[in-house]
């Protein structure tokens, strides 16, 4: 329905201020033209637009008031005005003093026989702006599509060319769904065969249990220790870990595959005497650790793993060594900066901290290793907090020299090490007068510029002399 079928009989003669009423009603900007295209009378629905073109717009051409690239399209609707049953909606864009130009939508109509146009236009700045919301939301999601599919291709590439043997299963059905390549050779299967077959089905039955247990401990509590699996012929064996991630609503297990046959050939391969060596140190009882020169553990011995309470050695590789070895960030710092200049170190006292909050006194002897393009280092870390001291104090004593001071720094709070040095300066000072003056008090204290009732109390404090002598002095004093 595009006009009233009987306008004359539902509209009646309406006049002119009814006509100006209904148009400036119905349009969000009216404008009365003459042939010429010259603006006689203006109508906004909007306070601010009426505020910044309707004083300005009478008696100007409607050329003059749009944008250069809007002035042909007002040509073209000046000098042929669309027919009332079927107006021409055009684009026409009005410069804004303050912002980006006003687009309004018109359609011109002829009044009459009077030799007057009118102009009736939709205000499209609201839909210009979810126009541009649109287009800066797409463009948002291009850009993310673009990062994530760098981000896939990043992932593929990494999957596809690592060294190690990683398989995707799907946590709920155990349905293998990726294989890497070194997976493949390392399982002796093309990759279409791997995908989509049950997971453990290629490994021994005997270890399956295990395998089992492997994931549902990981799917319950996020982590577990690896495990020993064997394939179904029994002539490969490898270590297996597991780890969980989501991908939309779905749980998948990263599995590793390491085969343990090739730590076992390198032992075995090895002189006598180097392979009974390489033993000793798996089973010493000091810690041992190598790290790569950023300090990243490579490898490490039980007994680490025992001081460290990591139950196996997959959970230390890769990490920081200061993340459980002294101060983070400042121990580690030192070591490695003496090691690179001096080449090793001896005897560094500091501290090891549990994963689960227990802390022994240790002592760290490293050295560094160099092998070529891949230097290295290597700590051995010794439990010194049951060492038998061979001058042992009680534990409220104080220490007694700048060195036992030194060995605080990191263990005791710093206002503690302030108290305790000011008090190992005061012994330290007393402990002289008495020994200049001949181990007479009254002497002494005036040396230290003290009374001898302050003396007393600090001889007290510090066991210092013969409490017997003091009172019998305070008696005889008194």
């Amino acid at each position: 329905m595009k006009r009233f079928k009987t306008p004359r009989e539902s509209l009646g003669e309406l006049d002119a201020e009814a006509a100006s009423t209904l148009i400036a009603a119905a349009a969000d900007v009216a404008l009365v033209l003459d042939d010429d295209g010259t603006v006689r009378d203006v109508a906004f629905a909007a306070d601010d637009l009426a505020a910044e073109w309707g004083n300005r717009w009478p008696g100007r051409r409607w050329t003059d008031i749009v944008s250069v690239d809007s002035r042909p399209k007002v040509d073209d609707m000046l000098r042929e005005p669309s027919a009332p049953t079927a107006p021409r909606w055009r684009h026409v864009n009005h410069p804004w003093p303050s912002g980006p130009d006003v687009p309004v939508l018109y359609a011109t109509m002829r009044l009459g026989g009077r030799g007057r146009l009118i102009a009736i236009g939709r205000d499209l700045r609201s839909t210009a702006a979810l126009q541009q919301r649109l287009m800066d939301v797409q463009q948002s999601m291009e850009r993310d599509y673009l990062r994530l599919r760098h981000v896939e291709t990043r992932y593929r590439l990494l999957f596809h060319t690592t060294a190690e043997a990683v398989l995707v299963i799907d946590a709920s059905g155990r349905k293998i769904v990726e294989a890497n390549p070194a997976a493949t050779q390392l399982l002796g299967e093309k990759a279409d065969r791997l995908i989509g077959r049950t997971f453990p089905e290629d490994f021994a039955p005997a270890d399956a249990e295990a395998l089992e247990a492997l994931l549902g401990a990981v799917r319950a509590t996020g982590r577990a220790d690896s495990v020993r699996a064997s394939l179904g012929g029994g002539d490969r064996t490898f270590l297996v870990t597991a780890a969980l991630f989501r991908q939309e609503s779905t749980a998948l297990f990263l599995l590793r595959l390491f085969p343990i046959e090739t730590a076992d050939s390198t032992v075995a391969t090895l002189p006598r005497a180097k392979s009974k060596l390489l033993r000793v140190v798996e089973s010493a009882p000091d810690g041992l650790v190598v790290t790569a020169q950023d300090g990243r553990i490579l490898t490490a011995n039980t007994a680490f793993l025992d001081l460290a309470q990591l139950a196996t050695e997959e959970q230390a590789r890769g990490e920081l060594l200061d993340r459980w070895l002294g101060r983070p960030g400042v121990d580690l710092n030192v070591m490695t900066a003496n090691l690179r200049q001096h080449g090793s170190i001896r005897l560094f006292a500091t501290m090891l901290r549990g994963e689960y909050g227990a802390s022994v006194d240790v002592e760290v002897s490293a050295v560094a290793v160099d092998d070529g393009d891949h230097p290295y280092f290597g700590f051995t870390i010794r439990n010194v907090g049951r060492r038998p001291s061979a001058e042992p104090r009680g534990a409220r004593e104080l220490p007694r020299s700048v060195e036992q001071l030194a060995e605080l720094v990191g263990r005791v709070p710093l206002k503690d090490l302030v108290r305790q040095t000011t008090d190992v300066i005061e012994r330290l000072c007393i402990e002289t007068a008495l020994e200049l003056t001949g181990d007479n008090r009254a002497s002494a204290a005036e040396l230290l510029g003290l009374s001898r009732q302050s003396l007393y109390v600090k001889l007290r404090r510090y066991g210092l002399g013969d409490l017997g002598d003091v009172d019998a002095e305070d008696s005889a004093d008194r």
